[in-house]
């Protein structure tokens, strides 16, 4: 499957803004079943530079700056990928149990574990208590296998929580998210992620995009998709494997990983600082749609 990703983030400021610094996480990766076959990204006013590289998680990241009076900031990635992962995750019991998952991890030393085990820590966003952890142990019985436990969970949020846009932003914490059980899909990556850490399993954060189908009868409207998040967890000898809460799957061909980190806050897909500006509105349009090869 191609697809194309359309991205456009537009900012109106009140004032002028005299000075701006921005950093971008929107290039797709190439990973197992996702090849980024192009990628452009296009600022209007132009700056001078656009400075490229890859991050720490190995991601790709631009950032540019503008020294001139500007009213108005737009950003337009547009990307193409091929997605041919169209495998069925096997939750076999075989799979190891989750608690062997977690003390091997502590001492194995191969590069693969070690870089998993970063992920076992608190950070920015998700810091993991005895709350959380409450959550997350029915679904994490002992012996159970790590790959089963955390498609259960997956399964627990998706049912057990509300989407609601209106109901948090970037700075609600955790705890909150938990008592009201309504969010977003970056709530229920965190949340996932939460609960894996706070059985001292990896959860990765993946920031990316979901082709969505619109409801019967109703016309595809460009630009109403969205950004979308979920989480993945490292199982030894099979690897890093993603998990949906959002939409209660397990990610195939069509999502398209862009990013991944701790948590939101190594991935956001635009974020800057301005000198000036006063106030601003922020319109973010997203489209997702499959193309022919060619």
């Amino acid at each position: 499957m191609r697809l194309r990703i359309v991205h456009a983030t537009t900012y109106e400021y009140a004032d002028p803004v005299t000075t701006s610094h921005h950093d971008v996480h929107l290039t797709p990766r190439t990973v197992v079943g996702q090849a980024c076959l192009a990628h452009e990204v296009q600022v209007t006013p132009t700056p001078r530079n656009i400075y490229e590289r890859t991050d720490y998680f190995g991601n790709r990241a631009r950032s540019f700056s503008l020294h001139e009076p500007h009213r108005s900031l737009r950003i337009v990635a547009t990307s193409e990928v091929r997605r041919d992962d169209r495998r069925q995750l096997s939750l076999s019991p075989r799979s190891p149990p989750w608690e062997d998952v977690r003390d091997r991890l502590a001492r194995d030393r191969r590069p693969d574990a070690i870089a998993a085990y970063g992920f076992t820590f608190r950070s920015r966003y998700i810091r993991p208590d005895a709350e959380v952890q409450d959550y997350a142990l029915p679904s994490f019985p002992p012996g159970r296998p790590l790959l089963e436990a955390t498609r259960d969970l997956t399964k627990r949020i998706h049912a057990e929580f509300k989407y609601d846009p209106g109901a948090t932003d970037i700075s609600t914490p955790l705890a909150e998210v938990l008592r009201q059980r309504r969010g977003v899909c970056q709530d229920f990556a965190h949340l996932e992620i939460a609960c894996l850490r706070s059985l001292g399993l990896p959860g990765r954060y993946v920031s990316g995009y979901l082709m969505t189908t619109p409801p019967p009868g109703k016309a595809r409207v460009f630009g109403a998709d969205a950004s979308h998040a979920w989480a993945s967890t490292f199982s030894p000898d099979v690897g890093w494997v993603d998990f949906d809460p959002a939409n209660d799957v397990v990610p195939s061909d069509r999502h398209v990983t862009v990013a991944y980190g701790c948590d939101f806050g190594d991935v956001s897909p635009v974020r800057g600082v301005i000198l000036g500006g006063a106030r601003h509105s922020l319109r973010v349009e997203v489209d997702v749609a499959e193309v022919a090869d060619g």
